[in-house]
């Protein structure tokens, strides 16, 4: 196992990992790259996330600088949500992680069979 003197920086990238490598995180990215600018309940009605989830989620983006929120004054309030530079930085290695996913699911449900069933002898 390495320790801090070994790799010094592994604590901060643990913190960003945690940050930007979580599910919702990563779908959201995926669907800002894919869409755009969007709403907040275009972002909820696509992902099927939760309101309280999304917000939390979006806050934290936000707050690491990944994506950028604008509030329009308008009747009734409009808020959108879009990817900013960082963020558009991120669309690669993050739909490279959900292209891979796509393209093993059927060797990730059979391993998972495999497994289930030679745990339960």
């Amino acid at each position: 196992m390495l320790d801090n003197d070994q790799c010094p920086d592994c604590k901060r990238i643990n913190e960003v990992l945690s940050r930007v490598g979580d599910r919702w995180s990563v779908l959201i990215v995926i669907s800002l790259a894919q869409y755009g600018t969007l709403r907040f309940n275009e972002i909820k009605r696509n992902l099927g996330i939760s309101q309280r989830m999304l917000s939390r989620t979006l806050k934290e983006l936000e707050r690491d600088g990944l994506v950028k929120r604008t509030y329009h004054p308008t009747i009734p309030p409009k808020v959108e949500y879009n990817l900013t530079e960082m963020g558009q930085s991120f669309r690669e290695p993050v739909s490279a992680l959900g292209y891979w996913a796509l393209d093993n699911l059927s060797k990730i449900d059979a391993a998972r069979e495999t497994y289930d069933n030679s745990a339960e002898q």
